[in-house]
């Protein structure tokens, strides 16, 4: 089910709680608000639409990836840039990796790990900021 976007900076700035298959759900929810958003948005975090859990989305190319519970394992290639964000006006400067592994459960609750380069690292990057509260 669409959300709306979570505009509260002090909401936005507290940490997420690990998810669990109760948590599923979310999957939905996520991939359903970033479809109404896609003219403005690559990507999503449980809390922008209002739960606390460690949730994301981002679009890997047009294919939209759900991580549960995210760990990032490693990063490298760091680089200046600048983002946007749907729950922030205006966009911000911010350092992101060009290559990152992330851990995490899938929407079947299977382990995965995943190497992202380029842009799909930095959305990524991007949502697990919002998890750990850091709003750029």
């Amino acid at each position: 089910m669409e959300k709306a976007i979570v505009k509260d900076i002090f909401f936005l700035q507290q940490l997420s709680e690990r998810a669990s298959r109760e948590d599923l759900y979310l999957a939905q929810d996520l991939q359903d608000t970033l479809q109404a958003n896609r003219e403005n948005c690559i990507g999503l975090a449980a809390n922008m639409i209002g739960v606390r859990k460690r949730v994301i989305i981002f679009l890997y190319g047009l294919v939209p990836v759900v991580m549960f519970n995210p760990v990032l394992l490693s990063k490298s290639g760091p680089y200046q840039t600048e983002e946007g964000c749907l729950s922030l006006v205006g966009s911000r400067p911010t350092q992101r990796y060009q290559e990152i592994t992330v851990d995490y459960l899938d929407k079947n609750w299977q382990q995965q790990t995943m190497t992202l380069k380029g842009l799909p690292a930095q959305i990524c990057q991007h949502e697990l900021d919002h998890l750990e509260g850091i709003i750029i």
